[in-house]
């Protein structure tokens, strides 16, 4: 069947067609997913590799700070343009991405590379929760969200273990030219399956909003470095809140003029959707943001080669599969989402708490019990949040709702990783200030930038003082996590208790937002 890119109204498709993109968004999802999961149990490897540890946290931060800054144009042009060209442009560039990655001679090169692969990243999950949202009415559409965990629960079973294995026995590089294949296999799929589809808007793209959005993005996190690494005195921690201020004004009234704001401020009147978004900011630093220094403490304090290390992840992958189907189904069957995330945020400050009592001598079953529970937490509240911002967005605007809630979660993610990261360098700067001077001379390297590999390679009573010592230090972020948990909790228990409406039997038969004919 051939479709008109100037419909006016959305291509109708079959029940099979419908599954047959959905498993293809599917695919795409994957690809970012793994992406972040199969990095972090590397990273101690690529950092032996290419040296600066002090550079570790922005491997990660610099690509999340990216997908923050491009993820508000993505929604809004899924919205004007059509989902599929904007899916398609985003897995292209994230491919390009992936080789240059692979490519790279030293960090600030993969710096570099991640930062292009950023440019595609945000627009891989923007778009693809947009898309499920097209396909399915609100009450179908949880149930499929909380499907699509799967994907995150695949990646995480296989990422932390791959990316391991990979970095010890091919070399780090491959773990991200393995996204080569898969990403060409992705848009092959897309191009035959997906329909394309452009709606009759006004084609006016407010760049100027996108970029001042994108300003006080960026300066927010590089302050959140400088303000919690330690650097107290530096004239950046004056400067950049002025920054962020003066930005966030600016990209107000810019907004309120726009023809078509890259973010609508009237969904933000919406209660349900402003408590949604501030929630997953604080989630991205507690979850998103913690977990590349979750994948060093695990090597760090239990001393597991990179592959074995990531063994340990497994058990979150299964909890937070759990959760989310769970969560889906009961909320597709009865039509309400509130007690989720008010579970989930008690039980990640739970978790958070008991994982700072963490020590070279805890039992491995011990730690994998403390990753599930953390894992429901997350399964919980993530696609449930997804579910509570598209259901209360005008039609219009689910695009944009969409991708307001995932640059919510990608600048708490960077803020995490920056917070995380400065927190974990300040705590441990002041840990080596407190050791004498004959220790202190003994170390290969100052304590901060010591890697799992050295601290094994110490003296064993000097090693056992080091873990010890990053351990504490490593106390600091997870007291961080849980109590921004306990801030989520509040917020969750001011949601509205609503309950999403039935789809008609009509409805049902002819399809959704994006409904259905024959093939």
């Amino acid at each position: 069947m051939t479709y008109m890119a100037a419909a006016s109204t959305p291509p109708v498709l079959s029940q099979r067609r419908k599954i047959v993109v959905y498993l293809a968004v599917l695919a795409g999802m994957f690809m970012a997913s793994l992406d972040m999961q199969i990095i972090a149990t590397a990273l101690p490897t690529i950092t032996e590799a290419l040296g600066d540890l002090e550079l570790f946290g922005w491997v990660g931060a610099g690509y999340l700070l990216v997908t923050a800054a491009v993820t508000p144009f993505y929604g809004k042009l899924g919205d004007l343009f059509g989902r599929k060209r904007v899916f398609m442009v985003a897995i292209a560039l994230f491919t390009l991405g992936s080789l240059a990655c692979g490519m790279a001679w030293s960090m600030q090169s993969l710096i570099a590379a991640r930062v292009l692969q950023g440019l595609g990243g945000g627009g891989l999950m923007t778009s693809a929760f947009a898309i499920i949202a097209d396909l399915f009415e609100p009450r179908e559409r949880a149930k499929y969200q909380g499907f699509s965990s799967a994907v995150f629960t695949l990646s995480g079973l296989i990422g932390p273990v791959a990316g391991g294995f990979i970095a010890q026995s091919f070399g780090w590089e491959y773990i991200f030219l393995i996204n080569l294949p898969v990403g060409i296999l992705v848009i092959a799929v897309l191009a035959f399956a997906m329909p394309s589809f452009s709606p009759k808007r006004s084609h006016s793209i407010d760049y100027l909003g996108g970029l001042l959005l994108a300003g006080s993005v960026t300066a927010l996190v590089f302050w959140a470095e400088e303000a919690l690494g330690g650097s107290y005195s530096g004239p950046l921690i004056f400067i950049l809140p002025i920054v962020v201020i003066a930005a966030l004004t600016a990209f107000v009234m810019v907004e309120r003029r726009a023809a078509e704001p890259i973010l609508p401020l009237g969904i933000l009147k919406n209660r349900q959707i402003a408590l949604t978004l501030v929630m997953s900011i604080l989630m991205g630093v507690a979850t998103l943001g913690m977990l590349n220094y979750f994948a060093l403490a695990m090597q760090m304090i239990t001393g597991l080669p990179p592959a074995m290390a990531g063994l340990l992840f497994l058990p979150s992958s299964v909890g937070s599969l759990l959760a989310a189907i769970v969560s889906g189904n009961i909320t597709a069957r009865t039509g309400r989402y509130k007690i989720f995330p008010v579970i989930g945020m008690a039980l990640g400050v739970a978790a958070l708490y008991a994982f700072s009592f963490i020590n070279a001598e805890t039992p491995y079953w011990a730690i994998g019990i403390l990753m599930f529970c953390f894992s429901i937490c997350m399964g919980l509240q993530m696609q449930t949040l997804m579910v509570a911002v598209q259901s209360s967005a005008p039609k219009a605007d689910v695009g944009a709702a969409t991708g307001a809630l995932t640059l919510s979660r990608m600048i708490g993610a960077s803020l995490g990783l920056a917070a995380n990261g400065g927190l974990l360098h300040g705590a441990l700067q002041r840990a080596q200030n407190a050791l004498p001077a004959d220790v202190v001379a003994q170390l290969p390297a100052p304590l901060p930038d010591l890697t799992p590999k050295a601290v094994q390679e110490l003296p064993p009573e000097l090693g056992a003082r080091m873990v010890e010592a990053f351990a504490a230090a490593f106390s600091n972020v997870l007291y961080f996590g849980a109590g921004l948990f306990a801030v989520g909790f509040l917020l969750a228990l001011l949601l509205k208790d609503v309950r999403l409406p039935v789809q008609n039997k009509k409805t049902e038969e002819n399809g959704a937002a994006m409904p259905a004919v024959a093939e």
